[in-house]
């Protein structure tokens, strides 16, 4: 593996394609777009179902649609990469993105807006899986580490500067400056990744067809349970049902790629327990993240009292946080190793959900602040940690790939998350209209989904601890 990445950057320098000084903020400002292009939209929902005079049920499927483009076909932007090149695929999700975010501002009807919103989406899929790929082309085995980190830091940027900056858009342009802002942003991105990051074509990609069959079974299965979580419980039976369409195309995908001549996804990649430990870490601690973000503005609102101007900057906070960590967490794990600060970051993710599950009510913001700067903290080591481990662990072939199922495995985690958590604080209020539900009985929703999630940190812990002492 050492040997693949040699080798790789021995043809860029033998062909003078070398990396620049600006390629890693070429590809921080990818990431960050496509972190930008999920939080953005949310604050516009209103003001579109008033414009386009729909149902909010309806204008909801602006957020699902890319929600949907880019959890259902990650995986494959990340084998298409390692096949034509992943600066290539990456110039071309950023072009595909940018012409998109220009469609989204023009539609003039909802169900345009929804389609455009999709293309965006796809173009998004490739910009995440692509980013991450090529970090170990671009710099030193010592950083990749700080470079990881410096991505996850631009994820939280785009997360938080999503609602701050989708507000003063939107009352100075309206609804459609949500999506056009991202026109020059793109063409900047554009032109930063042409010039400034080096071509992959021939470094290691592999030949043969592609396996459209098991693209289509993956992303039936995927947007099958994507939509079982997120909207699954509007329509009374109809979640079970996506439920089971997605384990069934689930398992004819695997079946698929048992026979396949050129599959999609390589099963063997999964003999390997690191990955597959990594991989379930990523879903289990974004899964317990999500739950800050679903479960807290209610308590913020309805517990504190708080009022929505101050909801939002309290709730902003977290990912600030995390922002501000990305790169000392990644000179972390350059400095004391991945095993070592994944765990530390593990370690704080859960004294942060202790201290959220007993933190009483009188001690105010301060009481939900603390445990929020310990759980973000500890993500973003976690992050940078995990994603240095496994993709410093690649062969140059196979780096887009599994950066696909980094990705793939966190938006599991945060669209699972927010049905597995919000439905154990339901259960807990007993209730599913938490309109009607008591503040004490909302503070007492909030402490058993973290207490739940603080037994998933455990369990997590425990997976990581024993996968790192048997290899």
């Amino acid at each position: 593996m050492e040997d693949a990445i040699v080798t790789e950057q021995a043809l860029m320098a033998k062909t003078g394609d070398r990396p620049r000084t600006g390629a890693l903020p070429a590809l921080s400002l990818s990431i960050l777009l496509s972190s930008l292009g999920t939080s953005i939209a949310n604050i516009g929902l209103p003001s579109l179902a008033a414009s386009f005079a729909v149902p909010f049920a309806q204008v909801q499927w602006v957020v699902l649609a890319y929600l949907l483009a880019t959890t259902t076909l990650i995986v494959s932007a990340g084998r298409l990469g390692d096949r034509i090149g992943r600066r290539r695929l990456l110039l071309g999700g950023i072009a595909l993105f940018t012409l998109a975010s220009g469609l989204c501002g023009l539609a003039t009807s909802l169900p345009l807006l929804i389609a455009a919103r999709a293309l965006q989406g796809l173009g998004a899929a490739a910009m995440m899986a692509m980013s991450m790929a090529l970090v170990s082309s671009i710099v030193d085995k010592a950083r990749t580490g700080q470079a990881m980190g410096m991505l996850g830091s631009m994820s939280a940027v785009g997360t938080a500067l999503g609602p701050s900056l989708g507000g003063m858009i939107l009352a100075v342009a309206g609804w459609q400056g949500l999506f056009l802002i991202n026109v020059p942003l793109g063409i900047a991105a554009f032109a930063l990744v042409r010039t400034q990051v080096p071509a992959d074509t021939g470094t290691g990609m592999q030949k043969g067809g592609g396996d459209p069959l098991g693209t289509m079974l993956l992303a039936g299965a995927l947007a099958a349970y994507a939509l079982a979580m997120t909207m699954g419980r509007l329509g009374g039976g109809f979640g079970p049902m996506l439920v089971v369409a997605a384990l069934l195309l689930a398992g004819m995908f695997i079946l698929w790629q048992v026979a396949a001549p050129s599959p999609l996804l390589d099963l063997s990649l999964f003999r390997d327990g690191g990955l597959r430990a990594a991989l379930l870490a990523n879903i289990l601690v974004s899964l317990i993240m999500m739950a800050t973000l679903v479960l807290g503005p209610f308590y913020l609102t309805r517990v504190l009292g708080l009022s929505p101007a101050l909801t939002g900057l309290v709730m902003a906070s977290g990912p600030c946080i995390s922002a501000l960590a990305g790169v000392p967490s990644g000179r972390a794990v350059d400095r004391f190793g991945s095993v070592r600060v994944t765990l530390t970051g593990l370690g704080g993710v859960g004294l942060g959900c202790l201290f959220m599950a007993t933190a009483p009510a009188a001690w105010g913001i301060a009481g939900y602040m603390l445990p929020i700067a310990l759980m973000t903290s500890g993500y973003a080591l976690f992050q940078a940690a995990n994603n240095t481990g496994v993709m410093s662990g690649q062969p140059a072939d196979r780096r887009g790939l599994v950066s696909g199922l980094l990705n793939l495995s966190r938006n599991l985690g945060l669209i699972t998350g927010a049905a597995c958590l919000g439905a154990v604080f339901s259960l807990t209020i007993g209730t599913a209209d938490i309109a009607t539900a008591t503040p004490s009985l909302i503070a007492a929703g909030m402490r058993a989904a973290f207490l739940g999630a603080g037994l998933l940190v455990m369990v997590t812990t425990g997976l990581v601890w024993v996968t790192a002492a048997h290899r």
